[in-house]
């Protein structure tokens, strides 16, 4: 059965009543979305050819009655600030974040009280009163500055009312509660001037007090119509949400006592297919949105007269991005937090990262290379910026904090750039100039690659950046950089981005309240969870619940009420619905479904088909398995490269022990970690700072007999040394406090020891001469049981000869205990990860033995287990432990060593993950 959408119904109604000739006509409804339906509609009703009626909003009657200007909550917050300062001594004035913390919630019970025509002096005396009884027990002599304060604001609230209300009429402007007071107060004199129009109200339902007292005003003076859009089923049902308003005008209108109350439709119990879909997370959710739309496609369904309803607005993008490539066009009408615009969360880093570094910096500003990197990796920037230079030069000169001048790196030519990272200055329109230049440029490269989405949030980003350069043009009271970032991070969420699109082309995308009035054939909720459809229970006001009550202000009751009008008018003409949830039982996102589902289930309509689907995330039917990698001819091509050219150092046997697709990676692919700036001082890099002063210490005595002296000598400059390797490794401005500081005097610390050690042993008999350090070390491995010969290469940290033996020394900054280079025996060691540093000693004895014929001993300094002193390798048998790397030693460890590269290079051995 084919139903007859409300706004056909209503333009051949007022056709039929005005004969075609619509001079008269006004027609109003509840939103200005509906308005091209409705000229749509009004094709339809004539094959004549005639001016089509007036059809605004009721936001635009009302101002045309007031004859005022609605101001935005930006100005509105703005213009409130400057009358709170004129009434506030200067000593006890906030500033804007303290004042606006309060403020906007002041203002909402302002517009409140106003759109529902209540005395403002009784309502601040019932809170005051209030407000007295609570703290009666509290004497005056023992009242804290708090509490004092906190009485002192409620006594206020009457004059920032006074003041503010007008200091606004003056301007002849208001915010919206303010308007309709001053267009009731007008009604009779715009009743008066427009007595030959008739003004038809369609699809209204809730209504403030002052809309009401407007619209039976002029039904009583014979100039309107109203004409609802409820359904009998809401209507006569006492305990119907969706009839709670339509049922509250009928019994109170004095309108009604003498006329009917008709436009009353009988439509919701038709056929209808309902599908309840559950599914986790909100993504699921777009991922059925975009299988249902394909769906319909399929089935021939006109998407123009299909309906998306987001209940939460952060599921636009998901949604947009899991509608099929099918959709020709699609229209988005919808109202988005501007808290979740993507837009202005950019912005909020690029605030962030100047007024940081203008707060760090005593002359220049001092950028702290995170907040820069998060600003030019952004999405929005990426690819207009083209900024890998410059994260490449911060990451590999290890710039933690810097200022501009620093970055000699940034293209000159890169004019974006400069204005994205160029310091900012004091003058706050200069810096608000400098942001316009950047949604400038933003705005061309959008609009160059057709995202009219990110279009839309940057028009909301900049009418709130144009609203407060006009403010501080009209009042010059921002006076630096923070101060800017304040106020801008308090009016940042009144701002909503407004999607308006072309409603009459393709698919239609909208919220919850863009939905009045309209009907579709298919319609498509998501989020129909408790909490989000409906809206869970907030209050957002000075005013108590029972006072709310007391008074006739709208409670959470009204606006439950609300919702379910909208949850039912969207499936009143609907003929195919799909009503989707979140099962998710846990996590921020999670809620039980809505009450309204439950409701449609347990009291279903005869001709209602209800479908009840559960959606699960699908798991793997077993734990993934290990990555395994073929040695392919390309493969094995390379592992000989390898052998033959770089080698094979400890670390690389190490790495394949611990994991053969780690050096799959490592080693075979040259895969490596990314280049990135230390802000603390990472264990590795604590590493090169000692090893490097150590190095630079020990150098002017290479190949010299070492003396107490010469370390004595050390003992005095190790610190400056210390000094020179952190610069080395970081920038000079790099960062001494926290962490950083204490990394650096561990360095000291762990230095100094290891001299003191070496001046203990000095002084202990030892004869000591270093012959090497930081020294490369190299052999070729020739076995008739290898493929090829193979090299194996290392550097040793330090070389010297100690009692006329050779000892080979690796510095470690971790702790490395004496059990892991002490072996019982030689056999089945390269296949124990514990012994990892026991073999890089043993190769170490290995490459270096053609260089010596003294006697060769390997070693490691931990220098978190530094009691222990030198950890040398050795071979424990029995009772015997032997500290010397002998001949026999090698020649076992060889054929173990020979074993495993064997296995590395195997044309059928395959890497394999270790799966831990």
């Amino acid at each position: 059965m084919n139903t007859t959408s409300f706004l056909d119904k209503i333009a051949q109604q007022i056709a039929d009543d005005c004969n075609l000739n619509f001079t008269n006509a006004i027609i109003v409804l509840p939103n200005k979305r509906a308005r091209l339906f409705l000229l749509e509609a009004f094709k339809s009703t004539s094959n004549k050819t005639f001016f089509a009626p007036e059809i605004i909003s009721i936001e635009d009657l009302i101002t045309r009655i007031s004859k005022m200007n609605t101001l935005s909550g930006v100005e509105q917050l703005f213009e409130f600030y400057e009358v709170y300062k004129e009434i506030t001594p200067k000593n006890a004035q906030q500033d804007f974040e303290q004042f606006s913390n309060w403020a906007k919630m002041l203002l909402q019970d302002f517009n409140e009280i106003d759109r529902y025509l209540l005395k403002p002096s009784h309502v601040f005396d019932y809170l005051k009163n209030i407000d007295d009884i609570n703290h009666w027990s509290v004497k005056a002599e023992d009242r804290s500055a708090l509490i004092d304060n906190y009485l002192t604001f409620w006594d206020q609230l009457p004059t920032y009312y006074k003041a503010f209300q007008k200091h606004l009429i003056k301007q002849n402007s208001g915010y919206q509660g303010l308007v309709y007071r001053v267009a009731v107060d007008n009604i009779e004199g715009f009743i008066k001037n427009n007595s030959s129009k008739t003004i038809y109200f369609a699809g209204f339902n809730a209504l403030n007090q002052a809309e009401e007292q407007i619209i039976q005003k002029l039904l009583k003076n014979g100039i309107a119509k109203v004409y609802w859009d409820t359904d009998a089923a809401f209507l006569n049902d006492p305990d119907h949400g969706a009839g709670y308003f339509a049922r509250k005008i009928k019994q109170n209108w004095s309108y009604y006592k003498s006329h009917p109350y008709d436009w009353i439709v009988d439509e919701f119990k038709q056929s209808k297919n309902i599908e309840i879909i559950s599914t986790p997370k909100s993504v699921g959710q777009a991922k059925i949105v975009g299988s249902i739309v394909e769906e319909l496609q399929k089935s021939n369904e006109n998407l123009q007269k299909t309906a998306v309803v987001l209940s939460e607005e952060n599921l636009l993008i998901p949604v947009l991005y899991a509608l099929p490539n099918t959709v020709a066009s699609l229209n988005v009408t919808m109202n988005y937090d501007s808290k979740s615009n993507p837009i202005q969360l950019f912005f909020a880093k690029l605030f962030k990262m100047h007024v940081n570094a203008l707060n760090r910096g005593k002359t220049k500003a001092a950028f702290y290379h995170k907040e820069v990197l998060d600003v030019l990796s952004h999405s929005l920037i990426e690819n207009l910026a083209t900024s890998k230079q410059v994260v490449d030069g911060i990451n590999k000169r290890n710039l933690s904090f810097f200022n501009f001048d620093t970055l000699d790196f940034i293209p000159t030519d890169n004019s974006f750039l400069q204005l994205i990272i160029k310091d900012w200055n004091s003058d706050v329109i200069e810096i608000i100039d400098r942001i316009e230049a950047i949604v400038f440029e933003i705005r061309t490269y959008l609009r160059q690659n057709k995202d009219d989405v990110s279009l839309t949030f940057l028009y909301s980003f900049h009418q709130v950046l144009t609203q407060i350069k006009n403010y501080q043009l009209k009042y010059k009271v921002i006076e630096n950089a923070q101060q800017l970032l304040t106020i801008y991070k308090q009016v940042a969420d009144l701002a909503e981005v407004s999607f308006e699109g072309e409603p009459l082309e393709g698919l239609q995308v909208m919220g919850v309240l863009e939905s009045r009035v309209l009907d579709f054939d298919n319609v498509i909720i998501t989020s129909l969870n408790e909490g989000k459809f409906p809206a869970g229970k907030s209050s957002n006001s000075f005013i108590p619940y029972d006072v709310k009550m007391e008074l006739g202000l709208p409670t959470f009751r009204e606006k439950d009420a609300i919702y379910t009008y909208h949850f039912y008018h969207l499936l009143l003409r609907a003929k195919n619905i799909y009503l989707l949830y979140n099962s998710n039982s846990e996590g921020l996102d999670a809620g039980e479904k809505s009450r309204f589902i439950t409701q449609l289930v347990l009291d279903p309509q005869v001709n209602h088909n209800i479908k009840v689907n559960n959606y699960f995330a699908k798991s793997p039917d077993s734990v993934s398995e290990p990555l395994m990698i073929e040695k392919s001819e390309l493969l094995q091509n390379r592992l000989k490269e390898i052998a033959s050219d770089k080698g094979f150092s400890p670390s690389a046997i190490g790495n394949y022990m611990r994991n053969p697709i780690q050096f799959y990676m490592q080693r075979v692919l040259g895969i490596r970690e990314l280049d990135e700036v230390e802000e603390n001082i990472a264990l590795n890099t604590l590493g090169t700072i000692i090893h490097g002063a150590l190095e630079e210490l020990y150098k002017p005595v290479i190949d010299q007999k070492l003396t107490i002296t010469m370390v004595d000598e050390m003992l005095q400059k190790y610190q400056t040394e210390i000094v020179n390797q952190f610069k080395l490794n970081y920038s000079e401005s790099a960062d001494k406090q926290g962490k950083n500081l204490l990394a650096f005097e561990v360095a000291k610390r762990n230095v100094y020891h290891f001299l003191m050690l070496e001046k203990e042993m000095l002084e202990s008999g030892d004869d000591v001469t270093i012959i090497g350090l930081e020294q490369t070390l190299e052999t070729v491995l020739k076995d008739s049981k290898l493929p090829y010969n193979i090299k194996l290469s290392g550097i040793a940290d330090r070389i010297e000869i100690r009692n006329n033996v050779v000892r080979i020394i690796d510095y470690k900054t971790g702790k490395v205990e004496g059990s892991q280079v002490q072996i019982k025996e030689i056999s089945g060691i390269t296949t124990d990860l514990k012994f990892e540093k026991a073999i890089q000693l043993l190769m170490y004895g290995l490459m270096y033995k053609s260089n010596t014929h003294l006697p060769i001993q390997a070693g490691i300094y931990s220098f978190k287990n530094r009691k222990s002193g030198y950890l040398l390798f050795s071979l424990k048998e029995d009772k015997m432990v032997n500290e010397f790397i002998t001949d026999d030693l090698l020649i076992d460890f060889k054929a173990e060593l020979i074993s495993l590269l064997n296995t590395i290079l195997d044309p059928e051995t395959v890497f394999e993950e270790k799966v831990v």
